[in-house]
């Protein structure tokens, strides 16, 4: 996998400009803070990011790939502020499942989820190389 940055760009805090690579794709659907066993919608902003975090990983490991494979993530949020209010607290979270991999991203504030008591949803894709 090769991350790009434009030559005159300044390096993007946290995320990559854009990822290239070649080998199989594997696609995540959105994931929620919902523990897919029990039911439970975690508690809070960042508890439902680590949730999905946590899930996503499940997904990806089902599909013969590990989170250092993940090439881009979309986030769709419902509170930007909120999002903002808990930074480091998912910042731990995501360096617990994905460490120092950093994808491409985009993030989206929404109006709702189709899970009703979500707070943010994120969906992504990986390239698992040859």
């Amino acid at each position: 996998m090769d991350f790009l940055k434009p030559e005159s760009w300044p390096r993007a805090p946290g995320f990559s400009w854009g990822v290239s690579g070649k080998g199989r794709t594997v696609f995540v659907a959105g994931q929620v803070g919902r523990d897919p066993e029990s039911g439970a919608v975690a508690d809070g902003f960042g508890a439902q990011t680590a949730q999905a975090f946590a899930n996503i990983r499940q997904v990806l490991e089902s599909g013969q790939a590990v989170p250092s494979d993940v090439a881009h993530m979309t986030w769709y949020v419902t509170d930007l502020d909120a999002y903002r209010a808990v930074g480091r607290e998912i910042g731990a979270a995501y360096k617990d499942v994905f460490g120092k991999h950093f994808p491409s991203m985009t993030m989206v504030q929404v109006v709702g989820l189709i899970d009703t008591a979500a707070l943010v949803e994120i969906e992504c894709f990986a390239i698992v190389e040859d």
